[in-house]
């Protein structure tokens, strides 16, 4: 078997197409493989399929997988046909080893896809030599030609988070189902127009916004007045966790004021007062006692926290009910003014915190998800662009099938 022919079917080259020929620098460590075809052959039309004759040729280039340790390259005489079918016309031949306006191989964009999930991309391009805007490039094609095959006409029950794009800057929202645990779609911003582009989405992939009967989010206005435009019959759930982060802030907040005002006697109990009674160490249990014994702010709204948490050991909607009546009342007149504040929040969302007693629905997954998004872009040392970003949420958290060839 002669060179060119082992090169064929190494590279699974069939007629009409063959190895012309081949080139190999190991000075300028590449690997140049020629491919044409004989004169006379002809090419199904891109458009009806008809068997049609070259019409002319144009030369092009592509990126392969390296042979050993040298970067490998498939030029071909790429046709276009004319078809004899009325209405066809000149069309271009369609390569089988590449897509269309690509400037690598199938296989070798296989492996940028397997690389960008273990790695960062500026770091993929390195490793294969090339720039990191064409391995984005690359992508961005799978991920949206995935999604474009995806079916949601099951989608029920969604989750909505937003996540910083740029560090007190840009955000980007992820809308979730909750049932399949998967990123359906993500966009910039974190307004209520997300929600409605969230709406339209879902439509162009099979699904019906009516259909949602659930929605986990944070209590955001935004959000809020997203979904109840949106999403019509959707019943809001608070998330938990968003619901104790606004009472830890507020504990914060005392803690702060009175850190200020005792320095020595506050010294060493943030964390003390972040943690549950069970988690604590025996330092810090040590401390909070201590502290308890002054009668100080930061000690009373401590209490009012775990009380807030305890209303989520209710069994039934009804016995949480009361102990959030019991709650609020304790809360509303602590004179604590950040309390306080967290009071008058929850008894605006009275009725979505409650949900969750019937609903039990959680973004503790989007949180979790949440975290490896933001590891990702601080591993890549963040993202020019928030396009990057929601691309490389598809792929960690979008479940997506990318077909790509093995």
């Amino acid at each position: 078997m002669n060179p060119e022919s082992l090169f064929a079917v190494a590279l699974g080259i069939t007629p009409p197409w063959e190895v012309e020929g081949i080139e190999f620098s190991k000075e300028s460590k590449r690997l140049d493989i020629k491919i044409g075809f004989r004169r006379g052959a002809t090419f199904a039309c891109p458009v009806c399929g008809a068997d049609a004759p070259a019409y002319d040729t144009n030369e092009k280039t592509w990126r392969h997988l390296n042979f050993f340790q040298y970067e490998a390259y498939l030029t071909a005489r790429v046709p276009r046909v004319k078809c004899p079918n009325a209405g066809c016309g000149v069309k271009q031949v369609q390569v089988p080893w590449a897509r269309p306006g690509a400037g690598f191989t199938l296989l070798f964009e296989a492996l940028v896809m397997a690389l960008v999930r273990e790695m960062p991309v500026k770091a993929a391009a390195a490793l294969l030599g090339e720039h990191d805007t064409r391995i984005w490039r690359v992508l961005d094609h799978y991920v949206q030609s995935a999604r474009a095959q995806e079916d949601h006409s099951e989608v029920k029950r969604v989750g909505i988070d937003e996540t910083s794009a740029r560090r007190g800057q840009d955000y980007i929202s992820l809308f979730f189902d909750l049932d399949l645990r998967r990123l359906l779609f993500g966009t910039e911003g974190k307004g209520h127009e997300t929600v409605k582009a969230f709406a339209e989405d879902l439509k162009a992939h099979k699904g019906d916004p009516a259909n949602v009967t659930a929605a986990c989010i944070d209590m955001s206005k935004a959000f809020i007045k997203g979904v109840n435009a949106a999403l019509p019959n959707a019943e809001i759930t608070f998330d938990p966790f968003h619901l104790i982060k606004h009472m830890n802030d507020a504990l914060s907040q005392v803690r702060a004021e009175e850190a200020r005002l005792y320095p020595e006697m506050m010294k060493g109990s943030r964390y003390a007062f972040l943690k549950n009674p069970e988690n604590l160490t025996e330092k810090q249990d040590e401390t909070l006692t201590r502290l308890c014994n002054y009668r100080l702010k930061t000690a009373r709204a401590y209490l009012i926290k775990l009380a807030l948490q305890d209303v989520y050991f209710a069994t039934t909607r009804e016995d949480a009910q009361g102990r959030l009546k019991a709650w609020y009342s304790w809360a509303i007149r602590s004179q604590i003014d950040q309390i306080k504040t967290v009071a008058r929040t929850i008894k605006n969302h009275w009725n979505g915190i409650l949900t969750w007693f019937d609903s039990k629905l959680s973004n503790g997954f989007l949180e979790a998800v949440n975290g490896l998004i933001q590891a990702a872009k601080r591993r890549a040392r963040g993202y020019r662009t928030t396009k990057n970003l929601i691309n490389m949420a598809y792929l960690i958290a979008g479940k997506l099938d990318f077909r790509l060839p093995t």
